[in-house]
């Protein structure tokens, strides 16, 4: 498949996956897909919009993206919505996070080993289909 192709795919799932994150924001009021499977969704969304820029050969981006992740849920922990000064900014305040909580961190773990499970899956399947 060329890069251009592979491009447009990520970005179309990237839409996608954005509009569910969107609907489960404005929709979903509930004790798990809210607050975790959103957590979980997340990473894969920033997975497939680095993939649109970089469409090869990134078999840790799963790392890196849970690193990010990691990162920016520290960052809450030191108020950074605060220090940035757009607490009264709706979207960044909800974009960036204002809350530091482990249990995050440990969606964004579940969400990246999935990224990663599907990279091993592919490259597998890739071999098999070479041999």
């Amino acid at each position: 498949m060329t890069d251009k192709k592979l491009r447009i795919i990520y970005a179309l799932a990237t839409v996608v996956l954005i509009a569910i994150e969107v609907l489960i924001a404005l929709f979903v009021h509930d004790k798990f897909v809210r607050p975790y499977l959103g957590d979980v969704l997340v990473v894969i969304v920033l997975y497939t919009f680095v993939r649109i820029f970089i469409p090869r050969k990134v078999f840790l981006l799963p790392l890196y993206i849970f690193i990010f992740s990691v990162g920016v849920e520290v960052l809450q922990l030191f108020h950074i919505v605060e220090i940035l000064g757009v607490e009264n900014n709706r979207f960044l305040r909800i974009l960036i996070g204002s809350v530091f909580d482990l249990k995050d961190i440990i969606c964004y773990l579940i969400g990246c080993s999935i990224l990663q499970g599907y990279l091993i899956f592919t490259r597998l399947k890739s071999k098999k289909q070479d041999k």
